[in-house]
């Protein structure tokens, strides 16, 4: 007899840790340990959709003849007292990466290794082993270069039914009120959202990514929305990567393009992983050095109107109104709030990353923390001060300010390019306008220029 131990990875299929655990000839007892101290650290929206996925995933073990067992408790105690109940002798699960899972796992090997029982771990959150690659990169391309000549395994079979035990679990599985609508969870749900994905988005993926009247009026035919169910484990990556490989491979052009950059995307959230992987301190430490310490500035006032998405900058306004109403944000709009708040009000990048911890749906510790220290200049980033312009990029993604009347109300009737260049407008015409808009916090040209001031003296050019 074996337990299987899920955690952020609430699936049975492309699971490469149960189908290795399955693979033994040993029947296989699933579980879910409940730890309050684990759930305590993520967001009560994202703990309810991880909850709904477990009961999904409940729901399929059952459909195999078998069932998830879930129990509340410290993983080295709950997973020690059910291998003396049901007899086993080894425990297996996925290996993960944030210090705090990296512990409790490291405490569960010794407390089952005390009483003879053995663990095995596998690789499974991401296509490639972090500890195979280089410890460190100087920018992504060339991490790109060398993870992409590491030959990538295809999904893992599910478990065949006869492989699984014979169990029942009556527990029920507390989910906390949360104030938002959570999309549906689970394997089915984001295999669902994938193939939707694969027949409307990805042959335009490269053309349309950034197209945010789009986003608005069809989200998956513009990006794939699969990220809160990768953050989640309820789909595994090689699945991801093995269709759009397929896609790829039978197309030629701009759709070959498109595909493949679909692909190139994932390659992100892994370098994100293997960055964790090896600066364990990623979400609390500068992955640079600097000769000088960095400005921030400590402004409440300035971080509760951003987060309130009441800067007087539209796009970054509607960016935080969005994760504000649905536990999200498109990628350019994330890229721009994000560095809104560390340049033009040069505020330190944690205080962003956690507030991103508590409410996004899609929360993922090494590419929430790896992505913020990449826009704030503190990350891998080959360009020594990068700035966002929120002006130039409404310009640029969102001219007809589709995307910014969908999540600021108030700017409805507004002529689009006046909701542009609203930072740039007179006070007075502002208030005619939108009597109901706040007036930027920040200047855009001081702003801007406080930032590189601030940047190149802590980079010891001033």
């Amino acid at each position: 007899m074996r337990l299987y131990w899920h955690q952020r990875d609430l699936r049975t299929r492309d699971n490469v840790a149960l189908s290795g655990t399955a693979a033994t000839g040993d029947p296989v007892v699933p579980v879910y340990v409940y730890d309050p101290e684990a759930l305590g650290t993520v967001g009560t929206r994202q703990r309810a959709f991880l909850m709904h996925g477990v009961r999904a995933l409940k729901e399929r073990y059952r459909d195999l003849g078998s069932d998830l067992l879930v129990r509340k408790g410290t993983p080295s105690d709950v997973l020690g007292d059910l291998a003396a109940e049901y007899g086993a002798e080894t425990v297996g699960y996925a290996d993960h990466y944030r210090p705090a899972r990296r512990t409790r796992q490291r405490s569960v090997e010794r407390t089952l290794g005390t009483a003879g029982i053995d663990v095995e771990s596998w690789t499974d959150l991401v296509l490639v082993d972090p500890g195979r690659l280089d410890a460190s990169y100087p920018n992504h391309g060339r991490f790109y270069d060398d993870w992409q000549r590491v030959p990538k395994s295809p999904p893992a079979e599910e478990p065949a039914p006869e492989s699984l035990a014979d169990v029942s679990d009556g527990t029920t599985v507390p989910t906390p009120t949360v104030d938002i609508d959570l999309p549906d969870a689970g394997y089915a749900a984001a295999r669902d959202r994938f193939d939707d994905f694969l027949e409307t988005g990805i042959y335009s993926y490269n053309d349309t990514r950034d197209d945010l009247a789009r986003a608005v009026a069809a989200p998956t035919s513009a990006v794939s929305r699969l990220s809160p169910y990768l953050a989640a484990g309820m789909i595994g990556v090689r699945e991801l990567w093995a269709e759009a490989t397929d896609i790829h491979d039978a197309v030629n052009g701009g759709e070959a393009r498109n595909v493949d950059k679909f692909r190139y995307e994932l390659s992100w959230r892994e370098q994100n992983y293997h960055l964790l992987y090896h600066n364990p301190d990623l979400g609390e430490a500068n992955y640079e050095s600097f000769p000088n310490d960095i400005a921030w500035r400590d402004d409440d006032d300035a971080f509760e109107a951003w987060v309130a998405g009441e800067t007087g900058y539209p796009l970054v306004d509607a960016g935080m109104r969005q994760l504000d109403r649905e536990g999200y944000v498109h990628n350019r709009p994330r890229q721009v709030v994000a560095s809104f708040l560390t340049k033009h009000l040069l505020i330190d990048w944690r205080r962003g990353a956690r507030h991103f911890q508590r409410k996004l749906l899609d929360h993922d510790y090494a590419s929430n923390n790896a992505n913020w220290q990449w826009i704030a200049s503190t990350g891998t980033d080959s360009v020594d001060v990068r700035i966002f312009d929120p002006v130039s990029q409404l310009s640029k993604y969102d001219d007809d300010a589709t995307y910014v009347r969908e999540y600021v109300p108030e700017l409805r009737d507004v002529p689009a390019g006046k909701v542009v260049d609203w930072p740039t407008l007179s006070r007075g015409e502002r208030k005619s306008l939108a009597p109901d808009y706040p007036h930027p916090i920040v200047d855009r040209n001081e702003g801007y220029e406080r930032a590189q001031r601030v940047f190149e003296r802590a980079l010891g050019k001033r």
